[in-house]
């Protein structure tokens, strides 16, 4: 739908086939901290002021068990906020809205089953029947076959993610804090959400499926051991389950074809990458068709493909790497870690590097 809009923007003329019924991105349960920088992008596409959002003054990061911790505020870095947190739900309902207010074609309840791409086009094969197009974009799904898996790089992190919302206790107001805190069992994020926290609790994956069904005392009492007590709990909200895994196409072009957002790459939700850089593909992709006579021609999809490749490969190395590093229970990472997080700390300059990354994206540079 973002695409679709910055496309419009630019004057090219677009379509989205979508195998879900109309509206359904308006009943997306997952949670979203968008940057600074995704901000700025979802003000262009003029859809900034229907989302609900709650801005992240401050971003504290630590870890369970280990010294070390690090604090990233908006006023440093001069932002309004560092990032919001807002409901998926929220942003597809306000990009749904967009498309019919442009008159964007969409045709739901549209499978797509095969794509041939030729010289001049791409004929798709839907359950509708066929169609053609000069430039055919994966925005979400994708065909799977032997070839998508021959191009893809996966990791399963055996982990899933308990997604919820808690309330706070009356005299602990969240202030506006983000709280990234690494633990053995993966890592634990509380954004503010309203008056609310919303939580993503990442833990073993057999485990998942039993935390989430625990009664809200029991989980409450959870949640509280696994944080710690510089916040206090009342009151959790019903839980749901997302498996998590890195997964992410080599190259994101083809022949007369594009990957972006989680059909070139599904990221570990940790530090919040995955939908801004889906957006910042979003951005990119319509920037570099805008002028192109031919949108789906090789030289033109290099040229995506070029620009996108410092800040995906970030992305996803980035994701990965902490996964990697805040994960293992090795006495030596973990003091090793720590000092890192003090050194990030004491050194206002790495904290730039990284809260410049986190908000802009390799457009940073």
């Amino acid at each position: 739908m973002a695409l679709a809009l910055a496309l419009h923007r630019h004057g090219v003329a677009a379509q989205i086939l979508d195998a879900r019924p109309r509206g359904a991105a308006r009943e997306d349960r997952r949670i979203l901290a968008l940057s600074h920088g995704s901000r700025q992008i979802l003000e262009w596409l003029g859809v900034w002021p229907s989302i609900a959002a709650t801005p992240i003054a401050t971003i504290h990061v630590s870890q369970r068990g280990g010294f070390g911790r690090t604090r990233l505020t908006a006023q440093e870095h001069g932002v309004p906020a560092l990032g919001y947190v807002t409901a998926a739900a929220s942003v597809g309902t306000a990009l749904d809205a967009a498309l019919e207010a442009a008159r964007i074609p969409l045709r739901d309840n549209c499978r797509v089953t095969q794509a041939d791409p030729s010289t001049d086009d791409v004929r798709l094969h839907t359950d509708a029947g066929a169609t053609q197009a000069r430039l055919v974009v994966y925005a979400e799904g994708a065909i799977e076959n032997d070839d998508a898996a021959a191009a893809t790089v996966t990791r399963d992190y055996r982990q899933q993610a308990v997604i919820c919302s808690a309330t706070l206790a009356p005299a602990a107001p969240h202030r506006n804090v983000a709280y990234e805190r690494f633990t053995p069992q993966g890592p634990l994020a509380l954004l503010p959400f309203g008056k609310e926290l919303a939580v993503v609790y990442t833990c073993p994956a057999q485990q998942a499926a039993t935390l989430a069904a625990l009664p809200d005392s029991e989980f409450l009492k959870r949640l509280q051991e696994h944080f710690g007590h510089r916040l206090e709990f009342s009151a959790v909200s019903p839980r749901h389950v997302f498996p998590l895994a890195l997964r992410y196409r080599k190259t994101p072009i083809g022949p007369r074809s594009v990957w972006l957002g989680n059909a070139a790459q599904t990221l570990h939700p940790v530090a919040g990458q995955g939908f801004n850089l889906a957006l910042r593909d979003t951005w990119e992709l319509a920037r570099t068709l805008a002028d192109a006579v031919d949108p789906g021609a090789p030289a033109v999809l290099q040229r995506y493909a070029r620009a996108r490749r410092l800040d995906r490969h970030g992305a996803i190395g980035f994701t990965d790497t902490l996964i990697r590093v805040f994960g293992s229970n090795d006495p030596l990472l973990r003091h090793a870690r720590g000092l890192g997080l003090l050194a990030l700390d004491l050194l206002p300059p790495a904290r730039a590097f990284v809260a410049r990354r986190m908000l802009f994206g390799a457009r940073a540079w």
